[in-house]
């Protein structure tokens, strides 16, 4: 047995000694300066290839596979450097590896001038998938376009329809993106923004926190990502209201490492806090079953060796410290196999046309055909799971989608893109932070619920019950005044006139409780009729109360200046009160009819900012609205109205003021009209400014409108009828009601004898003014005819006694009578003595009218 064993072993090493070489060229890329650093992995795992390859006796008889390799630092242009450096330093190589996708397509797309076939272990970008811009190129790594269908679907599996993507500035990802947002487009998905960068990504991440993204699709290198990660955790777009995609092919502690050699400002429980839950698609890189592969090894039979091997390179594998490109050692175990695989059916072909490998030239083209026929037929079972290729060199794959649960990747599921199958495992639901996943899923976007601003219930039910009890009392004051018209205090006080301000009064009461009425008492449909109701009621009330107050006012007004141009108007006629609070009402008609004609009151929503819900932890906002009541031209209607009825509130003051101490008797409460007037007035000048400014704050603004009107209301039925309703309970039988009412008390009878009595003194005091002027005129005659009689003695004149004077007084009046001597002294007398008897009459009729006055 051990000769045996010693026998096979010298046959082996003879075999390898006498065997020819089959170079071919590696570009890895493991340094940690950027971009994808799996070649750290990669490398390994393409050395473990190479010597299970060299050890199969019936593969590549006669020959040997070795593999030539440098660093590329996953930059393009070192990797055409290499490239270069292969190609022109001898032994020449008959096939490339290349490992990331930038140096994947600079060295493809150069490699068929030279007739060299590109095989690419970790490219994924689908740019590599034009045969007509790489035609020698084939990648045992899936294009990353294969995860695109794969995120399709889980979005329809979950009901997203609004994404937001993320990618670094990088060919592979620009390429992935432009097919997965033709992808979008067909299935009816949303991308509401979508933010590059070349390596720092916090303007990128914080843009995407401006649009409210929440599930993101994110493209990057793993260096990128844990750029990328410290940014969400200090936007704080991480936790359940957010899904990010991720690329699954990062290794299982990406987010830990490295962070002080790059400079990353997280720690790493940050970066595990941000990472939680997050989701990854990725084309399967290892085979799911136990089957033994080509290489005669099952796939965890693979890790364990891989696992040895980066042991013994320093890597701490124990603690699960895996190095970049873990993921993908199986691709590049299997692209090593691939190679040598073709090779073997190309060297069939090639005996029957009696040529062999080693006689490749990059000028070959006959040979490179036979190479790249056997690479296209190529298939077989390998670590990462069934080897085959497309048409355009790619790689046919399933994807499985797994989630980050508590630090560890847990698998959810796997779909199949040629039948379009997603196999979903049964504990794969969306959720987070538990082992076993919840049922609750993300949403894809701030759920807004819009919720209207209404008056707060207890406040409509207080003005209501106020405004209701305001309704009764003036309903209950309307019986009183019509119950009592025939008492003075009543009639002397214009009970119609009252009446209407009553019914004025109980309109703007009715107004109050309109304008509680919002949506969430009637619908949408409903509310511009409510608005027409509160502006034709508030508008007609104010008039009929207003205006029956204004109308007597302004009567009063009238009276006191027509009594001193025309003494004869004495009466006040109530047609002329009932007129003017006619034409008053008539002017609104005319405004709110054109009003509501041409532009008619309309529900309008006022909206506020986005508010946290108080009740709730879901991803909800509040969208608060508000309704109100507007026109397309409402501030010129307002400006109309407004103007209207502030001419008529500073007239009224004006009027009010001008008649503050006058007291007639035909309109025996004017005082306390004018008191009203007053609060009506100031009121109103507080009111509308102030309701204007805070409109959207719909409990103050009510309040702060139904009370003034509630507070006008009861002031203006207070002033003008507690008096009236005092008086008639203190005085059952209209006995003298003087004490509450100064200018009430007198019957009938006696004002007619007052009015009698008032016009005989009118009469007698013209009377007295005639006679005065007349016996004047004749005094200044005589005396000017004794002046010119008497002018030639002077001697006499100054012996005679000198003349006295004297005063008579009539009224207001005084006449300077000079007094003659006596000896024309009876002359003087029977001048003058009409006079005196005259005022002696005139003096009776004003002590009579004085004393009437004073029982009136």
């Amino acid at each position: 047995m051990i000769l045996g064993i010693v026998l096979i072993w010298t046959i082996f090493l003879l075999r390898t000694d006498n065997a020819t070489q089959l170079h071919i060229g590696g570009i890895f890329s493991d340094s940690r300066k950027g971009g994808w650093q799996g070649g750290q992995a990669c490398m390994p795992a393409a050395k473990l290839a190479l010597d299970d390859v060299n050890n199969q006796t019936d593969l590549l008889p006669g020959f040997k596979l070795t593999l030539h390799s440098n660093d590329s630092e996953c930059e393009p242009g070192l990797g055409a450097s290499v490239m270069y450096n292969l190609l022109y330093n001898k032994p020449q190589k008959l096939m490339l590896l290349a490992g990331c996708s930038t140096v994947c397509t600079t060295v493809a797309e150069a490699a068929k001038m030279w007739n060299l076939i590109v095989l690419c272990y970790g490219a994924s970008s689908p740019a590599l998938s034009d045969r007509s811009r790489f035609p020698t190129l084939f990648r045992t790594h899936p294009s990353a376009t294969v995860h695109n269908p794969t995120r399709i679907k889980l979005m329809e599996k979950f009901g997203w329809s609004k994404i937001a993507i993320l990618q670094q500035a990088e060919e592979v990802f620009i390429s992935t993106v432009e097919d997965f947002e033709n992808r979008c487009k067909e299935a009816g998905i949303e991308i509401v923004t979508r933010q590059s960068f070349l390596s720092d990504p916090t303007d990128a991440v914080r843009n995407l926190r401006r649009q409210d993204a929440r599930i993101i699709v994110g493209l990057f290198y793993v260096v990128a990502a844990r750029r990328v990660l410290c940014e969400m955790y200090k936007q704080q777009l991480y936790g359940r209201a957010y899904v990010w995609f991720f690329i699954g092919w990062y290794e299982d502690n990406w987010y830990e490492g490295n962070l002080e050699n790059e400079n990353i400002s997280c720690t790493k429980e940050q970066m595990k806090l941000a990472a939680e839950g997050h989701l990854t698609t990725e084309a399967l890189m290892w085979n799911q079953n136990n089957r033994k592969t080509i290489s005669g090894m099952t796939s965890e039979d693979f890790r364990k060796r891989l696992n040895e091997a980066l042991i013994a390179e320093g890597y701490d594998i124990s603690h699960k410290r895996y190095p970049e490109g873990y993921q993908e050692a199986p691709l590049a175990y299997d692209a090593v196999w691939s190679v040598a695989l073709a090779f073997n059916k190309t060297m069939e072909r090639l005996k029957w046309r009696k040529k062999s490998l080693k006689d490749f030239t990059y000028t070959d083209k006959d040979i490179a055909d036979e190479i790249y026929a056997a690479m296209n037929s190529t298939q077989f079972l390998g670590v990462s799971g069934r080897v085959a290729f497309s048409s355009q060199g790619d790689r046919i794959a399933l994807t499985q989608v797994e989630q980050m649960i508590d630090g560890q990747y847990v698998k959810l599921g796997y779909y199949d893109t040629q039948v379009d199958n997603l196999t979903w495992l049964k504990h794969g639901t969306m959720g987070r932070r538990k082992a076993v996943i919840t049922t609750k899923v993300p949403q894809d976007r701030t759920i807004v619920r819009r919720v209207l601003r209404t008056v707060s219930l207890p406040l409509f039910v207080c003005m209501s019950t106020i405004s209701s009890c305001g309704i009764l009392v003036a309903l209950a004051l309307i019986v009183f005044n019509i119950w009592n018209r025939h008492r003075r205090v009543i009639q002397s006080s214009h009970p119609v006139c009252n009446t209407i301000m009553l019914f004025g009064v109980i309109t703007c009461l009715v107004s109050v409780i309109l304008l509680g009425i919002d949506g969430r008492f009637v619908g949408p449909d409903v509310y511009p009729q409510v608005c027409q109701a509160r502006a034709w009621l508030l508008a007609a009330g104010f008039t009929l109360a207003y205006g029956a107050m204004f109308s007597k006012v302004w009567r009063v007004h009238r009276f006191t200046t027509k009594t001193k141009t025309d003494p004869k108007q004495k009466k006040v006629e109530p047609w002329k009160l009932y007129t003017m609070v006619s034409g008053l009402l008539s002017v609104d008609l005319v405004i709110m009819l054109t009003w509501q004609l041409y532009d008619p009151l309309q529900r309008r929503l006022e909206t506020f900012p986005l508010e946290d819900p108080t009740s709730t932890n879901d991803d909800v906002k509040i969208r608060p609205e508000l309704e109100h009541c507007e026109s397309e031209n409402n501030s010129i209607w307002l400006g109309v109205i407004y103007g209207f009825k502030g001419l008529i509130l500073v007239f009224g003051l004006f009027l009010a003021y001008e008649t503050r101490s006058i007291k007639v008797k035909q309109i025996n409460d004017s005082r306390y009209v004018g008191m009203s007037i007053y609060n009506v007035v100031v009121l109103c000048l507080i009111t509308a400014p102030v309701a204007m400014v805070i409109a959207s704050q719909q409990d103050a603004s009510f309040a702060f409108v139904a009370l003034a009107v509630i507070f006008c209301c009861f002031l203006s039925m207070l002033l003008i009828f507690v008096p009236k309703v005092i008086e008639v309970i203190r005085h059952p039988k209209d006995k003298a009601e003087s004490k509450y009412n100064p200018d009430a008390g007198i019957s009938k009878e006696d004002e007619e004898r007052y009015q009698k009595l008032q016009s005989e003194n009118d009469d007698l005091q013209k009377l007295i003014a005639q006679q005065k002027e007349e016996k004047i005129r004749i005094l200044r005659q005589r005396l000017s005819e004794r002046d010119s009689t008497k002018g030639q003695t002077q001697d006499s004149d100054t012996q005679g006694s000198a003349p006295t004077t004297a005063a008579i007084t009539q009224g207001k009046d005084t006449l300077v009578v000079i007094q003659p001597d006596p000896t024309t002294s009876s002359d003087f007398d029977s001048a003058i003595g009409g006079g005196f008897s005259t005022q002696t009459r005139s003096s009776r009729a004003s002590q009579s009218d004085m004393d009437f006055s004073e029982s009136y």
